[in-house]
């Protein structure tokens, strides 16, 4: 498995911007996909996009299309998240995450077949 390290979270206004990054060692040959889930307090965590290794597709979820961007480096197995015009609802901790396989818009947003995960980096959105 890679060993995934976040970094770039923090404190914005609303209307701010931030950018996060994950960083991939290890067995990074086996990566095909990466992404980038979140999960507020309470909740559960849910796909916000994902890009994969290659081939640039890239996927989003709804409430953050038009702001987030994904994007990778492959030759240094770096994956980023622009995030732009930051809302209070995008407060949560954000985790990175690797498939060994290629995924679908439907399977690269379940996050049961990834394989290996960071330890997360904090955004806070104040209002």
């Amino acid at each position: 498995q890679a060993h995934l390290v976040e970094s770039g979270g923090g404190l914005v206004q609303a209307g701010g911007s931030l950018r996060l990054s994950c960083a991939a060692s290890g067995r990074t040959f086996s990566i095909a996909n990466m992404a980038w889930f979140r999960q507020a307090p309470g909740k559960e965590r849910t796909f916000v996009a994902s890009i994969s290794r290659g081939r640039g597709i890239t996927y989003y979820t709804d409430s953050v299309k038009g702001r987030f961007s994904i994007s990778s480096e492959d030759a240094s197995n770096t994956v980023f998240l622009q995030m732009n015009n930051l809302k209070p609802e995008d407060t949560a901790v954000y985790y990175c995450a690797m498939l060994t396989g290629y995924c679908t818009v439907t399977s690269c947003q379940d996050r049961r077949l990834y394989t290996s995960w960071g330890q997360g980096t904090q955004v806070t959105v104040s209002s």
